[in-house]
Protein backbone atom coordinates (compact mmCIF):
# COMPACT_ATOMS: atom_id res chain seq x y z
CA UNK A 1 0.00 0.00 0.00
CA UNK A 2 3.01 1.98 0.47
CA UNK A 3 2.95 5.18 -1.72
CA UNK A 4 -0.64 4.23 -2.97
CA UNK A 5 -3.44 7.42 -2.46
CA UNK A 6 -6.97 6.64 -0.95
CA UNK A 7 -10.08 9.15 -1.36
CA UNK A 8 -11.87 8.56 1.58
CA UNK A 9 -15.81 9.78 1.24
CA UNK A 10 -17.49 9.46 5.06
CA UNK A 11 -21.41 9.20 4.57
CA UNK A 12 -23.47 10.32 7.10
CA UNK A 13 -24.09 7.74 10.08
CA UNK A 14 -23.06 7.11 13.61
CA UNK A 15 -20.12 4.47 11.78
CA UNK A 16 -18.72 7.58 10.13
CA UNK A 17 -16.38 7.44 13.89
CA UNK A 18 -14.61 4.25 12.35
CA UNK A 19 -12.91 6.31 9.95
CA UNK A 20 -10.76 7.84 11.95
CA UNK A 21 -9.30 4.77 12.77
CA UNK A 22 -9.35 3.98 9.03
CA UNK A 23 -7.51 6.66 8.21
CA UNK A 24 -4.66 5.89 11.02
CA UNK A 25 -4.77 2.20 9.71
CA UNK A 26 -3.97 3.40 6.02
CA UNK A 27 -1.10 6.01 7.16
CA UNK A 28 0.38 3.03 9.16
CA UNK A 29 0.88 1.03 6.17
CA UNK A 30 2.58 3.73 3.84
CA UNK A 31 -1.01 4.97 1.98
CA UNK A 32 -2.00 8.18 1.84
CA UNK A 33 -5.65 9.83 2.51
CA UNK A 34 -7.22 12.57 1.58
CA UNK A 35 -11.22 13.12 2.87
CA UNK A 36 -14.50 13.97 1.70
CA UNK A 37 -16.91 14.69 4.56
CA UNK A 38 -20.72 14.92 3.23
CA UNK A 39 -23.20 17.56 4.92
CA UNK A 40 -24.66 13.80 6.97
CA UNK A 41 -21.01 12.45 7.79
CA UNK A 42 -20.24 16.17 9.54
CA UNK A 43 -22.72 15.53 11.82
CA UNK A 44 -20.80 12.72 13.45
CA UNK A 45 -17.05 13.72 12.61
CA UNK A 46 -15.25 16.66 12.73
CA UNK A 47 -13.92 17.89 9.78
CA UNK A 48 -10.91 19.33 11.90
CA UNK A 49 -10.40 15.01 13.14
CA UNK A 50 -10.09 14.21 9.98
CA UNK A 51 -7.40 17.24 8.92
CA UNK A 52 -5.28 16.01 11.58
CA UNK A 53 -5.49 12.65 11.06
CA UNK A 54 -5.05 12.35 7.32
CA UNK A 55 -2.81 15.74 7.49
CA UNK A 56 -4.64 16.84 4.23
CA UNK A 57 -7.02 18.73 3.60
CA UNK A 58 -10.82 17.69 4.08
CA UNK A 59 -13.16 18.75 1.23
CA UNK A 60 -16.62 19.19 2.41
CA UNK A 61 -18.64 21.47 -0.25
CA UNK A 62 -19.01 21.09 -4.26
CA UNK A 63 -19.76 25.05 -4.23
CA UNK A 64 -16.27 26.10 -2.91
CA UNK A 65 -14.88 28.77 -5.13
CA UNK A 66 -11.51 28.62 -5.04
CA UNK A 67 -10.95 24.49 -5.26
CA UNK A 68 -13.57 24.75 -8.37
CA UNK A 69 -12.14 27.42 -10.53
CA UNK A 70 -9.72 24.54 -11.14
CA UNK A 71 -12.66 21.71 -11.10
CA UNK A 72 -11.79 20.60 -7.79
CA UNK A 73 -14.27 17.56 -8.02
CA UNK A 74 -13.31 16.42 -11.27
CA UNK A 75 -8.94 16.51 -10.34
CA UNK A 76 -10.30 14.61 -6.69
CA UNK A 77 -11.82 12.11 -8.78
CA UNK A 78 -9.02 11.34 -10.88
CA UNK A 79 -5.88 11.57 -8.79
CA UNK A 80 -6.91 8.73 -6.15
CA UNK A 81 -5.25 5.02 -6.86
CA UNK A 82 -9.13 3.76 -4.89
CA UNK A 83 -12.33 5.44 -3.80
CA UNK A 84 -13.63 4.09 -0.64
CA UNK A 85 -16.83 4.53 0.63
CA UNK A 86 -17.42 4.23 4.59
CA UNK A 87 -19.57 4.07 5.58
CA UNK A 88 -22.09 3.86 2.36
CA UNK A 89 -25.56 4.44 4.17
CA UNK A 90 -28.44 3.55 2.09
CA UNK A 91 -29.02 7.02 1.03
CA UNK A 92 -26.09 7.31 -0.46
CA UNK A 93 -25.34 3.97 -2.58
CA UNK A 94 -29.29 4.95 -3.54
CA UNK A 95 -27.91 8.20 -5.49
CA UNK A 96 -24.47 5.98 -6.73
CA UNK A 97 -26.95 3.36 -8.60
CA UNK A 98 -29.17 6.30 -10.05
CA UNK A 99 -25.98 8.35 -11.22
CA UNK A 100 -27.28 11.39 -9.29
CA UNK A 101 -24.79 14.07 -8.81
CA UNK A 102 -26.18 16.66 -6.10
CA UNK A 103 -22.99 16.99 -3.71
CA UNK A 104 -19.59 16.73 -4.15
CA UNK A 105 -19.37 12.97 -3.17
CA UNK A 106 -21.70 12.14 -5.43
CA UNK A 107 -20.62 14.18 -8.03
CA UNK A 108 -16.61 13.09 -7.68
CA UNK A 109 -18.18 9.65 -7.87
CA UNK A 110 -19.85 10.13 -11.00
CA UNK A 111 -17.26 11.13 -12.60
CA UNK A 112 -14.19 8.93 -11.39
CA UNK A 113 -12.69 7.04 -13.56
CA UNK A 114 -11.01 4.80 -10.56
CA UNK A 115 -11.99 1.82 -8.71
CA UNK A 116 -15.03 2.46 -6.09
CA UNK A 117 -14.41 0.21 -2.73
CA UNK A 118 -17.83 0.52 -0.98
CA UNK A 119 -18.67 -0.72 2.66
CA UNK A 120 -22.36 -0.14 3.48
CA UNK A 121 -23.70 0.70 7.12
CA UNK A 122 -27.38 1.40 8.14
CA UNK A 123 -29.72 -0.13 10.02
CA UNK A 124 -31.11 -3.82 9.13
CA UNK A 125 -34.38 -3.12 7.93
CA UNK A 126 -32.97 -0.17 5.46
CA UNK A 127 -30.27 -3.06 4.55
CA UNK A 128 -32.83 -5.69 4.01
CA UNK A 129 -35.31 -3.41 2.21
CA UNK A 130 -35.77 -4.65 -1.42
CA UNK A 131 -34.60 -1.22 -2.50
CA UNK A 132 -31.33 -1.34 -1.04
CA UNK A 133 -31.04 -4.90 -2.49
CA UNK A 134 -31.33 -3.91 -6.13
CA UNK A 135 -29.14 -0.76 -5.67
CA UNK A 136 -26.40 -3.21 -4.22
CA UNK A 137 -26.94 -5.73 -7.01
CA UNK A 138 -26.63 -2.86 -10.09
CA UNK A 139 -23.96 -1.38 -8.49
CA UNK A 140 -22.19 -4.59 -7.73
CA UNK A 141 -23.35 -5.57 -11.77
CA UNK A 142 -21.59 -1.91 -13.09
CA UNK A 143 -18.13 -2.89 -11.21
CA UNK A 144 -18.03 -1.65 -7.68
CA UNK A 145 -17.11 -3.27 -5.02
CA UNK A 146 -19.35 -3.69 -2.10
CA UNK A 147 -18.01 -5.12 0.80
CA UNK A 148 -20.82 -7.05 2.69
CA UNK A 149 -21.81 -5.36 6.39
CA UNK A 150 -21.40 -6.78 9.56
CA UNK A 151 -23.94 -8.51 11.73
CA UNK A 152 -24.40 -7.38 15.52
CA UNK A 153 -26.35 -5.09 17.48
CA UNK A 154 -26.85 -1.77 16.22
CA UNK A 155 -27.40 1.75 18.06
CA UNK A 156 -30.53 1.74 17.25
CA UNK A 157 -31.31 -1.37 19.40
CA UNK A 158 -31.97 -3.49 16.50
CA UNK A 159 -29.90 -6.40 15.57
CA UNK A 160 -28.69 -8.39 12.69
CA UNK A 161 -26.77 -7.28 9.39
CA UNK A 162 -26.16 -3.81 8.90
CA UNK A 163 -22.67 -2.88 10.73
CA UNK A 164 -19.60 -1.07 9.03
CA UNK A 165 -16.76 -3.68 8.91
CA UNK A 166 -14.38 -2.95 11.76
CA UNK A 167 -11.27 -0.76 10.78
CA UNK A 168 -8.78 -3.27 10.19
CA UNK A 169 -11.46 -5.59 8.08
CA UNK A 170 -11.35 -2.14 5.62
CA UNK A 171 -7.82 -2.42 5.87
CA UNK A 172 -7.52 -5.91 4.63
CA UNK A 173 -9.86 -5.17 1.95
CA UNK A 174 -7.79 -2.04 0.99
CA UNK A 175 -4.86 -4.51 1.26
CA UNK A 176 -5.81 -7.26 -1.21
CA UNK A 177 -6.90 -4.25 -3.91
CA UNK A 178 -3.35 -2.97 -3.90
CA UNK A 179 -1.50 -6.47 -3.24
CA UNK A 180 -1.35 -9.05 -5.66
CA UNK A 181 -3.42 -11.18 -3.13
CA UNK A 182 -6.11 -11.03 -6.10
CA UNK A 183 -4.10 -12.99 -8.50
CA UNK A 184 -2.62 -15.57 -6.24
CA UNK A 185 -5.31 -17.94 -7.43
CA UNK A 186 -6.45 -16.89 -10.73
CA UNK A 187 -7.24 -19.04 -13.11
CA UNK A 188 -8.65 -21.76 -10.26
CA UNK A 189 -12.06 -22.95 -9.66
CA UNK A 190 -12.99 -23.69 -5.70
CA UNK A 191 -16.46 -25.40 -4.70
CA UNK A 192 -17.60 -23.97 -1.26
CA UNK A 193 -20.29 -25.63 0.60
CA UNK A 194 -22.22 -23.68 3.51
CA UNK A 195 -25.25 -23.90 5.60
CA UNK A 196 -27.69 -26.35 6.80
CA UNK A 197 -30.18 -28.60 4.25
CA UNK A 198 -33.68 -29.04 5.14
CA UNK A 199 -34.74 -33.25 5.05
CA UNK A 200 -38.76 -32.84 4.36
CA UNK A 201 -40.62 -34.68 6.59
CA UNK A 202 -43.65 -33.75 5.14
CA UNK A 203 -44.99 -30.58 3.09
CA UNK A 204 -44.68 -28.62 6.29
CA UNK A 205 -41.55 -29.87 8.87
CA UNK A 206 -38.29 -30.63 8.34
CA UNK A 207 -34.89 -32.24 9.64
CA UNK A 208 -32.47 -29.55 9.72
CA UNK A 209 -29.66 -27.84 12.06
CA UNK A 210 -28.45 -24.56 13.34
CA UNK A 211 -25.98 -24.06 10.62
CA UNK A 212 -26.37 -20.20 9.58
CA UNK A 213 -23.59 -20.46 6.58
CA UNK A 214 -21.64 -17.49 7.72
CA UNK A 215 -18.62 -19.31 7.95
CA UNK A 216 -19.04 -21.20 4.63
CA UNK A 217 -20.16 -17.73 2.96
CA UNK A 218 -17.24 -16.30 4.60
CA UNK A 219 -14.64 -18.53 3.20
CA UNK A 220 -16.41 -17.99 -0.68
CA UNK A 221 -15.85 -14.42 0.27
CA UNK A 222 -12.01 -14.71 0.98
CA UNK A 223 -11.27 -17.47 -1.41
CA UNK A 224 -12.82 -14.94 -4.28
CA UNK A 225 -11.01 -12.16 -3.25
CA UNK A 226 -7.34 -13.91 -3.78
CA UNK A 227 -9.02 -14.10 -7.67
CA UNK A 228 -10.35 -17.71 -7.38
CA UNK A 229 -13.71 -18.39 -9.56
CA UNK A 230 -15.99 -19.63 -6.67
CA UNK A 231 -19.08 -22.22 -6.87
CA UNK A 232 -20.81 -21.64 -3.79
CA UNK A 233 -23.27 -24.31 -2.87
CA UNK A 234 -25.39 -23.14 -0.46
CA UNK A 235 -28.19 -24.44 2.23
CA UNK A 236 -31.47 -22.71 2.79
CA UNK A 237 -29.81 -19.05 4.54
CA UNK A 238 -30.63 -16.04 4.16
CA UNK A 239 -27.56 -14.58 3.70
CA UNK A 240 -26.54 -11.79 0.78
CA UNK A 241 -24.30 -13.92 -1.84
CA UNK A 242 -20.59 -12.33 -1.85
CA UNK A 243 -18.79 -10.32 -4.84
CA UNK A 244 -17.53 -12.42 -7.54
CA UNK A 245 -19.30 -15.44 -5.96
CA UNK A 246 -21.81 -18.02 -8.40
CA UNK A 247 -24.02 -19.62 -6.00
CA UNK A 248 -26.46 -22.26 -6.56
CA UNK A 249 -29.45 -22.66 -3.67
CA UNK A 250 -30.24 -26.28 -3.20
CA UNK A 251 -32.88 -27.82 -0.08
CA UNK A 252 -31.72 -31.16 0.65
CA UNK A 253 -28.48 -33.46 1.01
CA UNK A 254 -29.39 -35.15 -2.18
CA UNK A 255 -29.80 -31.66 -4.26
CA UNK A 256 -26.70 -30.21 -2.34
CA UNK A 257 -24.25 -33.32 -3.66
CA UNK A 258 -26.01 -33.06 -7.23
CA UNK A 259 -25.02 -29.62 -7.36
CA UNK A 260 -21.81 -30.07 -6.49
CA UNK A 261 -20.85 -33.09 -9.56
CA UNK A 262 -22.16 -30.36 -11.54
CA UNK A 263 -19.68 -27.55 -10.42
CA UNK A 264 -16.97 -30.48 -11.29
CA UNK A 265 -13.95 -30.59 -12.15
CA UNK A 266 -12.37 -28.12 -9.36
CA UNK A 267 -9.09 -27.25 -8.13
CA UNK A 268 -10.02 -27.35 -4.62
CA UNK A 269 -13.54 -28.05 -2.53
CA UNK A 270 -13.99 -26.77 0.99
CA UNK A 271 -17.03 -28.50 2.57
CA UNK A 272 -18.55 -26.23 4.63
CA UNK A 273 -21.73 -27.46 5.32
CA UNK A 274 -23.27 -28.77 7.73
CA UNK A 275 -25.20 -31.68 5.91
CA UNK A 276 -28.11 -33.77 7.97
CA UNK A 277 -26.99 -37.16 8.46
CA UNK A 278 -30.50 -38.51 8.00
CA UNK A 279 -33.73 -38.14 6.38
CA UNK A 280 -37.24 -39.89 6.09
CA UNK A 281 -39.37 -40.55 3.49
CA UNK A 282 -41.50 -37.53 3.43
CA UNK A 283 -45.26 -37.84 4.10
CA UNK A 284 -47.02 -36.36 0.47
CA UNK A 285 -49.36 -34.42 2.90
CA UNK A 286 -49.28 -32.53 6.45
CA UNK A 287 -48.82 -35.60 9.21
CA UNK A 288 -51.78 -34.67 11.56
CA UNK A 289 -51.77 -35.18 15.01
CA UNK A 290 -54.25 -38.03 16.05
CA UNK A 291 -53.54 -38.23 19.86
CA UNK A 292 -50.40 -40.41 19.34
CA UNK A 293 -46.39 -39.76 18.47
CA UNK A 294 -45.76 -41.20 14.39
CA UNK A 295 -42.87 -43.15 14.50
CA UNK A 296 -40.20 -41.68 11.74
CA UNK A 297 -37.89 -44.32 10.04
CA UNK A 298 -34.47 -42.36 9.68
CA UNK A 299 -32.61 -43.28 6.30
CA UNK A 300 -29.04 -42.31 6.43
CA UNK A 301 -27.71 -39.41 3.45
CA UNK A 302 -25.16 -40.19 1.60
CA UNK A 303 -21.78 -38.79 2.52
CA UNK A 304 -20.88 -36.12 0.30
CA UNK A 305 -17.36 -35.56 1.81
CA UNK A 306 -16.30 -39.17 1.61
CA UNK A 307 -18.32 -39.34 -1.84
CA UNK A 308 -16.11 -36.54 -3.43
CA UNK A 309 -12.94 -38.01 -1.88
CA UNK A 310 -13.36 -41.00 -3.77
CA UNK A 311 -14.52 -39.74 -7.27
CA UNK A 312 -12.81 -39.45 -10.12
CA UNK A 313 -12.71 -35.98 -10.37
CA UNK A 314 -11.79 -35.33 -6.72
CA UNK A 315 -10.44 -31.86 -6.47
CA UNK A 316 -6.46 -31.76 -5.55
CA UNK A 317 -7.00 -30.50 -2.04
CA UNK A 318 -10.22 -31.31 -0.25
CA UNK A 319 -11.23 -29.88 2.92
CA UNK A 320 -14.13 -31.28 5.53
CA UNK A 321 -15.08 -29.51 8.68
CA UNK A 322 -16.12 -31.31 11.84
CA UNK A 323 -18.38 -29.47 14.04
CA UNK A 324 -18.27 -31.43 17.28
CA UNK A 325 -19.30 -30.79 21.01
CA UNK A 326 -16.34 -32.98 22.83
CA UNK A 327 -13.30 -34.37 22.14
CA UNK A 328 -13.14 -31.85 19.24
CA UNK A 329 -9.43 -33.27 17.73
CA UNK A 330 -9.60 -36.61 18.35
CA UNK A 331 -13.41 -36.88 16.78
CA UNK A 332 -12.04 -34.62 14.17
CA UNK A 333 -8.87 -37.14 13.55
CA UNK A 334 -10.51 -39.96 13.21
CA UNK A 335 -12.93 -38.31 10.52
CA UNK A 336 -9.95 -36.86 8.41
CA UNK A 337 -9.11 -40.58 8.32
CA UNK A 338 -12.54 -42.17 7.11
CA UNK A 339 -13.44 -39.05 4.95
CA UNK A 340 -10.16 -39.69 2.63
CA UNK A 341 -10.18 -35.63 2.66
CA UNK A 342 -6.97 -33.85 3.37
CA UNK A 343 -7.56 -31.45 6.07
CA UNK A 344 -10.32 -31.50 8.30
CA UNK A 345 -11.26 -27.71 10.06
CA UNK A 346 -12.69 -28.76 13.34
CA UNK A 347 -14.82 -26.79 15.76
CA UNK A 348 -16.22 -26.70 19.10
CA UNK A 349 -20.26 -25.65 18.84
CA UNK A 350 -21.52 -26.62 22.02
CA UNK A 351 -22.03 -23.02 22.61
CA UNK A 352 -23.67 -20.29 19.96
CA UNK A 353 -20.66 -21.12 17.27
CA UNK A 354 -23.32 -22.06 14.51
CA UNK A 355 -25.51 -19.04 14.89
CA UNK A 356 -22.48 -16.53 15.80
CA UNK A 357 -19.73 -14.33 14.35
CA UNK A 358 -16.78 -16.00 15.90
CA UNK A 359 -14.77 -19.24 16.06
CA UNK A 360 -12.29 -21.00 17.37
CA UNK A 361 -10.88 -23.99 14.83
CA UNK A 362 -8.60 -26.30 14.65
CA UNK A 363 -6.23 -27.26 11.01
CA UNK A 364 -5.59 -31.08 11.24
CA UNK A 365 -4.09 -32.47 8.76
CA UNK A 366 -2.58 -35.91 8.61
CA UNK A 367 0.81 -34.20 9.71
CA UNK A 368 -0.45 -32.82 12.31
CA UNK A 369 -2.38 -30.09 14.21
CA UNK A 370 -2.73 -26.17 14.44
CA UNK A 371 -5.11 -24.02 16.85
CA UNK A 372 -5.98 -20.76 16.06
CA UNK A 373 -7.85 -18.61 18.84
CA UNK A 374 -11.10 -17.23 18.62
CA UNK A 375 -11.20 -15.10 15.53
CA UNK A 376 -14.22 -13.38 13.99
CA UNK A 377 -15.49 -15.57 10.82
CA UNK A 378 -14.15 -13.73 8.24
CA UNK A 379 -10.91 -13.55 10.07
CA UNK A 380 -10.77 -17.45 10.07
CA UNK A 381 -11.72 -17.33 6.49
CA UNK A 382 -9.41 -15.11 5.74
CA UNK A 383 -6.38 -16.92 7.34
CA UNK A 384 -7.98 -20.70 5.56
CA UNK A 385 -8.22 -18.98 1.98
CA UNK A 386 -4.07 -17.94 2.55
CA UNK A 387 -3.66 -21.94 3.28
CA UNK A 388 -5.52 -22.88 0.48
CA UNK A 389 -3.70 -20.33 -2.11
CA UNK A 390 -0.04 -21.74 -0.42
CA UNK A 391 -1.30 -25.26 -0.94
CA UNK A 392 -2.39 -25.05 -4.62
CA UNK A 393 0.85 -23.01 -5.41
CA UNK A 394 3.14 -25.47 -3.76
CA UNK A 395 3.98 -22.88 -1.00
CA UNK A 396 5.46 -24.69 2.14
CA UNK A 397 2.90 -24.47 5.25
CA UNK A 398 3.45 -24.65 8.82
CA UNK A 399 2.19 -28.13 9.11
Amino acid sequence: MRGKSILLIVGGGIAAYKAAELIRLVKKAGGDVTCVLTSGGAHFITEMTLAALSENKVYTSLWDLKDEVEMGHIQLSRQADLIVVAPATADLLAKMNAGMADDLATTLLLATDKPVLAAPAMNVRMWTHPATRRNVEQLRRDGIRILNPDEGEMACGEYGPGRLPEPQALLEAIRVHFGNDGERLAGRHIIVTAGPTHEPIDPVRVIANRSSGKQGFAIAEALAALGARVSLVAGPVALDTPAGVTRTNVGTAAEMGQAIVQALPADAAVMVAAVADWRVEAAPQKIKKQGKVSALTLIENPDLLAGLAASPDRPRLLVGFAAETEDVIEHARSKLQRKGCDWIIANDVSGDVMGGDSNEVHLITDKGVESWDKLSKREVARRLAGRVADELLGVPGPL
